[in-house]
């Protein structure tokens, strides 16, 4: 079986897939007009669906916040009870109103009862010992009252410290969306430019074959007239050949790129992929500039403050510190105080009483044991951070390396270029004086070609290497993200 009409076809069977996937073969508007790094970055922002996924953890971090603010709801506590056997034979119920304090520990709850001693029990005291109580009478017995803690739980507890954790996640979604957005910036930026060298190479590659096609004509009319032997043309026919083989192989290399571009480059109504076309590439690279160390000195200041994952742990850092406190609390004793006023229903005097309970447990393990915990999980954090901040500076340096060889080695492919050209040009006039043959001219052209593909090579290096330099430094991250 022949491969080379499957090889022919290949790119409109690709188109027709996509077209039946629905995917746009090319992008909305003047099709003409060369496509920018800009709208390809602008297409990632608004419509790539793993950046778009990844601000859903600004939904998740509000929905925890509003389920931590669930502690400081307030509760209904009801109940009854009736006797079904024994010399008693009656009912009681009670409906308690509790609310806690979302600034202090403790709570304040009102109510009515039928229990002589609910009241007491409500208020998470320990029961009412007095058998004289006034209260206790079978009409019920309405109340008000407060807890507050002294000690333990008064300056931090569970309810406030979740609270102040839930809302620290929701700062930690920024750094994580920016780590995300800078990774997918730099990614979007390396495909566009390899779709953009590959767009070159592939002219490059057209206009080897049209000049070997080109001197076809004219070795077969030198055949013709015996001013030249046939092997001379069979000789340029096979290298037609060949060169036909590097278009094929360029052409696949140039839609491969343009599909994988598509990932990131998208229809900005209905985030469709888009397959850019061969009539939007740019018709040269961006111009390239030198980087001064000056500057890598002070984007290396900037990007330790810039860079999410400084931010990040340092948001880590504020919720092992409410772990801390929180579990320096857990140490402490239950010293309780409360106020308690109560009127019966029908009859008796209104009765204030004043509450004061101590709990506390004669041994302190799991106390100790979670402050442990807590103290060595910063530590280990403000070994991160001072890691991190090492590995920031690695990054930048290493990424200034890249930038700057680079574009020494940009230079030297432009100046190897010009040289190969010169000697293509020198070897063309040799051969029309009859002072070389084809065959040095087809080497020269060939080492031209490579010449030039290295030149195409060495630009998308450089601006691969500015995508990570750029996301080293995290350069114009914007510090919030909306959705």
């Amino acid at each position: 079986m022949n491969p080379r009409p499957l090889v022919s076809c290949w790119p409109r069977y690709v188109a027709l897939m996509l077209s039946w996937a629905g995917f746009p073969l090319l992008s909305h508007g003047a099709t003409e007009k060369p496509l920018l790094l800009p709208e390809v970055l602008a297409s990632v922002k608004k419509q790539y669906p793993p950046f778009l996924a990844a601000l859903i953890d600004q939904d998740i971090a509000k929905g925890r916040i509003r389920q931590a603010l669930g502690s400081f709801d307030l509760n209904l506590n009801s109940g009854g009870a009736k006797s079904l056997a024994g010399p008693n034979n009656g009912a009681a119920g009670y409906a308690i109103l509790d609310q806690p304090f979302p600034f202090w520990g403790g709570n304040v709850y009102g109510g009515y009862t039928s229990y002589a001693d609910y009241y007491l029990l409500s208020s998470g005291y320990l029961p009412n010992y007095n058998k004289n109580n006034s209260l206790g009478n079978s009409e019920g017995v309405g109340l008000v009252g407060l807890r507050i803690p002294l000690l333990k739980d008064g300056v931090i507890d569970e309810r406030r410290a979740k609270l102040w954790q839930a809302k620290i996640d929701q700062e930690l979604a920024d750094p994580v969306i920016l780590r995300q957005y800078l990774d997918f910036v730099r990614a979007a930026t390396i495909s566009y430019f390899t779709w953009l060298a590959s767009g070159q190479r592939l002219a490059l590659t057209e206009e080897l074959l049209r000049i070997a096609q080109d001197r076809d004509s004219a070795i077969a009319e030198q055949v013709k007239l015996g001013a030249a032997a046939p092997i001379v043309q069979v000789n340029n026919q096979q290298m037609v050949v060949s060169r036909e083989i590097a278009l094929v192989v360029a052409k696949r290399r140039f839609q491969v790129s343009a599909i994988e571009l598509s990932l990131f480059y998208r229809t900005l109504e209905s985030a469709q992929p888009i397959i850019a076309s061969r009539e939007r590439l740019p018709k040269n690279f961006p111009p390239q500039t030198p980087m001064e160390e000056s500057r890598m000195t002070a984007d290396l200041a900037k990007a330790v403050f810039q860079r999410p994952e400084m931010r990040r742990i340092e948001l880590l850092l504020k919720k092992a510190d409410i772990d801390q406190r929180l579990a320096k609390n857990s140490v402490l004793p239950n010293l309780d105080v409360g106020l308690l006023a109560a009127q019966p229903a029908f009859y008796g005097q209104t009765e204030l009483e004043g509450l004061v309970q101590l709990k506390m447990p004669l041994q302190q393990r799991e106390a100790e044991g979670r402050v442990e915990v807590a103290d060595s999980a910063i530590s280990r954090l403000n070994l991160e951070k001072q890691f991190t901040r090492d590995r920031i500076v690695a990054d930048v340096r290493d990424a200034f390396v890249s930038v700057d060889a680079s574009y020494h080695a940009l230079k030297k492919t432009q100046r190897n270029v010009d040289l190969a050209r010169q000697l293509q040009s020198a070897e063309q006039e040799r051969l029309k004086l009859g002072a070389t043959d084809l065959l040095n001219l087809q080497i020269r052209e060939q080492f031209t070609f490579d010449a030039e593909v290295l030149g195409v090579d060495a630009q998308a290096d450089y601006f691969r290497a500015q995508a990570n330099y750029d996301a080293a430094v995290a350069a114009d991250a914007p510090t919030t993200f909306a959705k």
